[in-house]
């Protein structure tokens, strides 16, 4: 969805002599995001992926040591753990959010357990007074990958704001996006400075703009994890107009919820319903009763037109995944899950009667006349 100001934004950086990371669009955005988040520090970056990869720096995770993960989540957050050397322990998810089980998490943690890295699935919060207190007791960090979920609240805490360390997503298939660019959120202050460093090529340019040293230099290692201005220039247009993007997109969502109910019902389907409502109407998804109605209900909508999905092949399954991770057991939720789930499509510059298209195409749908 294009906002309103993305255009003149752009041509503010063309005209300017300030291209590169750091200048005006760069500190509005990050504003925006703070406040959104309410969380004390954040860096924008190139991607959340890189976002996540500086996670992993700052933690100072290695060869040698471990960090859980749900198998049910993107490859970007596995791959910021095997890249340093570490091993993955993949857990399994709650079936009714496709979250992490705080139960397998326990479970998982053992002597050589540097990090927990978890996601909250459509911006649907993990269960956070577990995660928080499994962290709490064993005195291991966690990490947030919050790419779907900007500005969920949850009482008084915001998502974002409960791990160590956090992470966004950018993406055109996020709510709010510039294209490609993600953020790191720091709420352990005593990581912000390793931080700049580590996005700034490993320099300390980011206390020489302050005027904090006279010169910077090469201190530490680190890479190009700054996002450019003109990235900048379209969040920061992104990021004023969220309520707004937010309002369309959860209006496509209460749609799909409220006139498939009775479809799902006398077809065994399960539409998603996250406890409490609380969710970023970041992605709407159906789980069907068994592994081939998922890819019979995808073949009946795309002859309507409509390009539904499925979402994630567990990682514990992958060739990499089986390289560079282990479980404890065998994770059949998340199989499960993968293999039945469907996503609608969702955004927030659809219109009215391309909802209806979808939800048409889905009410039509019967396994005995769709095989």
């Amino acid at each position: 969805m294009k906002t309103a100001r993305e255009l003149s934004n752009l041509e503010r950086v063309l005209n300017s002599d300030h291209a590169h990371g750091d200048g005006v669009f760069t500190r509005s955005a990050t504003r925006r995001l703070r406040s959104l988040t309410g969380v004390g520090h954040a860096l924008l970056t190139t991607s959340c992926t890189h976002a996540l990869e500086m996670a992993s720096q700052l933690l100072g995770i290695g060869p040698g040591d471990e960090v859980i993960l749900p198998s049910f989540t993107f490859p970007s957050a596995a791959n910021a753990i095997a890249m340093t050397g570490a091993r993955i322990v993949f857990v399994d998810i709650d079936p009714e959010t496709g979250n992490v089980d705080p139960q397998q998490v326990a479970e998982a943690v053992g002597p050589n357990t540097k990090a927990l890295s978890v996601m909250h699935y459509g911006g649907v919060p993990v269960d956070l007074d577990a995660i928080s207190a499994i962290g709490a007791f064993h005195g291991i960090p966690v990490i947030e990958d919050n790419a779907h979920g900007l500005a969920v609240r949850v009482g008084e805490r915001m998502l974002g704001g409960i791990g160590s360390l956090s992470t966004q997503s950018f993406h055109d298939t996020k709510n709010v996006h510039c294209g490609e660019g993600g953020a790191l959120l720091i709420n352990d202050a005593s990581l912000v400075e390793k931080a700049e460093i580590i996005r700034e090529k490993g320099t300390n340019r980011s206390q020489f703009l302050r005027g904090e040293v006279d010169k910077y230099s090469w201190v530490a290692l680190g890479s190009s994890y700054l996002m450019s201005e003109f990235n900048a220039a379209v969040l920061d247009s992104q990021l004023d107009e969220f309520e707004s993007i937010q309002a369309r997109r959860l209006a496509v969502w209460t749609r799909y919820s409220a006139e498939l109910q009775e479809w799902a019902g006398e077809s065994g389907v399960r539409v998603m319903n996250p406890a409490q409502g609380i969710h970023a109407a970041h992605l709407f998804f159906l789980v069907m009763p068994d592994w081939e109605s998922q890819a019979l209900l995808i073949a009946h909508l795309r002859r309507f037109g409509v390009m539904a999905t499925f979402h994630y092949v567990p990682l514990d399954s992958s060739p990499a995944g089986r390289r560079f991770g282990r479980v404890l057991r065998p994770l059949t939720q998340s199989e499960d899950f993968s293999r039945r789930l469907v996503r609608l499509p969702l955004w927030p510059g659809m219109t009215d009667d391309e909802v209806s298209r979808v939800i048409a195409g889905v009410t039509s749908y019967e396994r005995s006349t769709a095989s």
